[in-house]
């Protein structure tokens, strides 16, 4: 039996009945793609997820990867390569290819929605199947003999790994120490080590792997400015056939043991030290932050879905048990001894923690998709050369990719922990049960693509500061327009309004720190300290805002919903949840921002 079951009912609500997705199918650049083609695409991979993909999810676990030193090759367990090849096999890789390479154009928002279904079953399947994303960026941004490579990374399903972390810069790519040393035949050789490298090698499923490296050239400038991006291959192959060669001079030296995600070969990999590992600068230039920049956004996407496609997961195997686990009599009675005993669900506290989880993970999955959506709205007005609205877009997607990334895996992990696994009691604790693997499964989202602590940074200086709060104001304005819209759920619209004020405060407090900051340096700590906060508050905003609309919709089709009259109703709780149990705390966060004083900072390293 599966350990997954995939809310299709949500994700179709979310598409077509939240974010009205049916408007733009049939037209610009999603021309060939229906309702109903987009649906049975979901429920194809909705059945692949439930059966090929969830199969070897929890040997990918108990087994993990197996490491060669002698020839620097991993390789994964027979019953994943048959999960990674039903991926393969079924052509769902054309959706991230491009399209001049054999790919199928959809909007982002469907092509997130698999990925969900797919993340929840077994997440390595498509971290390990990401090699025609990265062909995407080496044929947009590559010159055109990589317009060529790309072409053999997609026809000879070809790995590929992004290589930013070494051992002594960690997050901080600028301090990167890998170098690049131009030769007279137009490539590079790259010397230098690079660790935590996700999916790092797998040598009994791909033939070859395309490593996207971020090194430093010769004469290259200190920070990120100096860094350039190369493609260096695994195994040396012909430029004009793809045919394979001799092996280049990259290998891995170590797999990490790690907390979960077993299956993801988190390698360390070794550049030139024994000979030289060729590289390609990609497109030419020396852009290699900006280029980076493409994988990352994409990666950010990727694990902010796994970790909300987690909580999904985890949710359905709560709700599943607590509706069967019989214990203790209903509360009303518990001092009759003698009362009938009833299942889990009856309980109040028991009751609270499922819909803790229902609401976040259907709240985030909506998050998740509308941001998916705004990618879709960043497509078409570039197809249609609107560069007003193009650029609006492309600030309303960089706003919201660190509060998919860090809210989202920050929010998923901490409640598997304190509510989805609490539900089973001990057992959720044994390997009986899927639960305890999804909890360590879940944790590396909060770390990796950026911790959740640069997720605020970022959020905060680069998508509010930099921007001017253009975006994010933009964003306000139309979650206030909705707040003041009248009409269903009244006191739930109020609250958001109410919250929404709140959260004004504490960009307003930050804004002004940071302004003062540049006469007394040291007020930016008091910045840092509380840029988390803001961004977890901005990700309860959206997450109410959009539950708020979906209890809109559920309230309009309720009178009529026949068979999907609970799944209405329980839309509509949703929200009220939410809203009545998690809006009040911004009030207590932004109190706590105004009387922050940056004190923490003083305090002596020996007084910790």
């Amino acid at each position: 039996m599966s350990h997954y079951t995939a809310n299709l009912r949500d994700i179709e609500f979310c598409l077509f009945d939240l974010l009205e997705r049916e408007k733009i199918l049939g037209t610009s650049v999603y021309a060939d793609i229906d309702r109903e083609t987009a649906m049975g695409m979901l429920e194809e991979v909705k059945r692949l997820a439930e059966n090929d993909f969830s199969a070897s999810f929890v040997e990918g676990d108990r087994v993990g990867t197996t490491f060669n030193k002698a020839t620097g090759d991993v390789t994964v367990p027979e019953s994943f390569a048959k999960s990674y090849r039903a991926w393969m096999d079924n052509e769902w890789w054309r959706i991230d290819a491009p399209v001049e390479l054999g790919g199928t154009k959809i909007p982002q928002s469907i092509r997130w929605a698999i990925a969900e279904m797919v993340l929840g079953s077994n997440p390595g399947v498509h971290l390990y199947a990401s090699g025609t994303a990265f062909a995407h960026v080496a044929y947009y941004l590559g010159n055109e003999q990589q317009k060529k490579i790309a072409k053999f990374m997609v026809d000879k399903e070809w790995g590929a790994t992004m290589q930013l972390t070494e051992p002594d810069a960690g997050s901080d790519v600028g301090a990167g120490r890998s170098k690049a040393v131009e030769q007279a035949d137009g490539t590079w050789h790259i010397t230098g080590t690079k660790r935590f490298i996700t999916s790092g090698d797998a040598a009994n499923i791909y033939p070859n792997v395309m490593h996207f490296v971020l090194a430093r050239r010769e004469g290259g400038g200190a920070g990120t400015k100096g860094l350039s991006l190369f493609l260096i291959p695994k195994t040396m192959f012909d430029l004009e056939t793809g045919e394979l060669g001799k092996r280049n001079g990259v290998y891995v030296t170590n797999v990490e043991k790690k907390m979960g995600l077993n299956i993801s070969a988190t390698c360390e990999i070794n550049l030139g030290e024994h000979e030289p590992a060729v590289g390609y600068l990609l497109g030419d230039v020396h852009q290699g932050i900006a280029q980076m920049f493409k994988v990352i956004e994409f990666a950010r996407m990727m694990v902010g879905t796994k970790a909300i496609a987690t909580l999904s997961a985890g949710y359905q195997q709560a709700l599943s048990y607590a509706k069967v686990r019989v214990q203790g009599g209903d509360m009303k009675v518990m001092n009759d001894k003698a009362s009938p005993r009833v299942t889990i669900i009856h309980h109040p506290d028991v009751r609270r923690s499922l819909m803790v989880q229902k609401s976040y993970s259907e709240g985030m999955r909506a998050l998740v998709l509308y941001t998916a959506s705004i990618q879709d709205e960043v497509e078409l007005a570039e197809k249609a050369g609107d560069t007003d609205l193009l650029a609006d877009m492309i600030a309303r997607n960089d706003l919201l990719l660190p509060v998919v990334k860090g809210y989202g895996s920050e929010k998923s992990w901490t409640l598997l922990g304190t509510e989805s696994l609490q539900t089973f009691g001990g057992s959720g604790f044994t390997q009986d049960w899927p639960i305890e693997q999804y909890v360590r499964d879940a944790k590396i989202d909060t770390l990796y693509e950026g911790t959740t602590a640069i997720q605020g940074l970022d959020f905060f200086f680069r998508k509010i500061v930099k921007d001017g709060g253009r975006a994010i104001g933009l964003l306000g304005k139309e979650i206030q327009k909705f707040a003041e819209s009248g009409g269903a759920n009244p006191q739930e619209k109020a609250a958001l309004f109410t919250a929404l004020g709140n959260l004004n405060g504490i960009i307003s407090v930050l804004v002004t720190r940071a302004i003062e900051s540049q006469e007394n340096p040291e007020k930016i700590y008091n910045v840092g300290l509380h840029t988390t906060r803001a961004l977890m508050a901005v990700g309860d905003i959206i997450t109410a805002w959009l539950l708020i609309r979906q209890a809109d919709i559920a309230t309009e089709k309720l009178p009529a919903a026949g068979k999907d009259a609970d799944f209405y109703t329980g839309k509509i709780a949703s929200a009220k949840f939410f809203v009545a149990n998690f809006l009040p705390q911004i009030a207590a966060d932004r109190a706590i921002i105004e009387a922050g004083d940056g004190a923490i900072m003083n305090i002596p390293e020996s007084a910790f």
